[in-house]
């Protein structure tokens, strides 16, 4: 058996770390002897660490490290991938892209493992159309907490209690999901530059329907909410091949920058974010269709930059993802206003349009809108600010994405999940003796 070692654990975001045990993941057996000798601070499942806050860490606890249960198998004729939890979407995107197929959801990150895409049913720009990672999972096998390994399907509710349940309910150490065909590694995008919020999500609302994927950048420190629309499907070989593009199904993205160590506090500033979003906002053409972009460009621009976290400095940044219906669609441009107000820089914010959400009690998307905007930490009245809009959004029916959050409070999150109490009865059956546990159920008092 692997050893334990003492690590330091975070999110992405840098904000809260703890200690806990960390073993790394060689076998079933090996997991399930783990959660039935474990102590009473528990154990968790941890992937690749990009859930922003405290979601895959569990101070003094067992922190099982999946990585290192990789293997995965493409099926062609079924369409589908059959994964070990550890394995990551950028190993089996290199993989499968080349031979014409691509992932049913894709988040704005390949650097996450199949496993964490279940646990937190990742969504991407294609939600509207697609909805969100588990409902393209047709089959998963998890180890409960008594150390039974269970295979699960859509039928079963296990399933969909697992399907955005944080890890929690289990640890998940196989899973297929279905693929799609794709004949190149490009996406044919259409931009659109729109001068205000409102021009932005009005044409959001008309021409979703006409893509697969699409996403607004907003430009938040601009009082007038101008963004950039981007919507696009998978390229054909013969749009490629009048572009004169050669090998259009190769497919291997690569680093081209590192963040740097050391990034001094303060870099990120009102003026810094403002120049960055000016020169964004008019890099970008009033209007353009048929331009063609690699995948990695379309889908994970920031998986260009290593390490890129490092730019808010020493003490982190968050993220705030929520989720509003439409009939609140006014919440967007309230929230942009209220952290302009407070100086809140984000030169990554991110407007998206959700479908029908699905059967996971613990699931995020339901219909309707939803904005990200990444913060750096320590802003003057940050917390308030966002305990104020936390109000805002339970109010209408909203909620906050469990991958994101750091820092909301446990009677706001019961109330943004209804169905809390469903999925704490099929946690019970999984998990009687609440082995699983995070830094983050223990805040949330999940």
């Amino acid at each position: 058996m692997s050893e334990a070692v003492a690590t330091q654990l975070s999110g992405w975001g840098r904000t809260m770390p703890t200690v806990a045990q960390l073993v790394e993941a060689n076998s079933s057996r090996q997991i399930a002897d783990l959660i039935t000798q474990s102590s009473s601070r528990g154990v968790l499942a941890r992937g690749l660490g990009r859930s922003y806050g405290d979601a895959a860490q569990s101070g003094g606890a067992t922190v099982i490290d999946m990585t290192t249960m990789t293997d995965f198998s493409l099926n062609p004729d079924s369409m589908s991938v059959t994964a070990d939890a550890g394995a990551s979407i950028d190993s089996i995107l290199r993989e499968i892209v080349p031979r014409g197929f691509f992932v049913p959801v894709s988040a704005g990150t390949r650097i996450i493992t199949v496993g964490g895409a279940i646990a937190a049913d990742i969504h991407g720009k294609n939600h509207h159309r697609d909805g969100s990672f588990g409902a393209h999972v047709t089959e998963m096998v998890v180890i409960d907490g008594l150390g039974e390994q269970h295979t699960l399907t859509p039928k079963d509710p296990k399933f969909w209690a697992t399907i955005g349940g944080m890890g929690l309910t289990g640890i998940i150490t196989r899973a297929t999901f279905t693929v799609i065909p794709i004949q190149s590694s490009y996406i044919c995008v259409d931009t659109e530059r729109a001068k205000t919020l409102d021009s932005v999500m009005s044409s959001m609302m008309e021409r979703d329907h006409e893509y697969r994927y699409t996403v607004a950048w907003i430009d938040s420190v601009s009082s007038s909410g101008r963004g950039v629309i981007t919507r696009g499907d998978h390229a054909s070989i013969a749009q490629c091949n009048s572009e004169g593009i050669k090998d259009p199904e190769s497919y291997d993205p690569k680093n081209i920058a590192t963040a740097p160590g050391l990034v001094p506090r303060g870099l990120l500033n009102k003026l810094s974010v403002r120049a960055f979003n000016e020169g964004w906002y008019r890099k970008h053409p009033r209007s353009r269709t048929g331009e063609l972009q690699r995948i990695g460009a379309f889908f994970h621009p920031l998986d260009g930059v290593q390490d890129w976290n490092r730019i808010y400095g020493p003490r982190g940044f968050l993220q705030y993802q929520f989720q509003v219906p439409d009939t609140a669609s006014d919440l967007v441009g309230v929230a942009l206003s209220k952290l302009r107000e407070i100086g809140a820089p984000s030169f990554l914010t991110v407007l998206k349009r959700f479908g029908p959400g699905n059967q996971g009690p613990l699931s995020f998307p339901q219909s309707g809108w939803t904005l990200a905007a990444d913060l750096p930490a320590g802003i003057s009245d940050l917390g308030r600010t966002l305990d104020e809009l936390d109000e805002r959004v339970s109010a209408v029916g909203g909620r906050l994405y469990l991958a994101k959050d750091s820092r909301q409070s446990p009677a706001n999150f019961a109330r943004t999940y209804p169905r809390l109490d469903e999925w704490r009865g099929i946690r019970d059956t999984m998990d009687p003796n609440h082995v699983f546990a995070s830094d983050l159920s223990r805040r949330l008092e999940i």
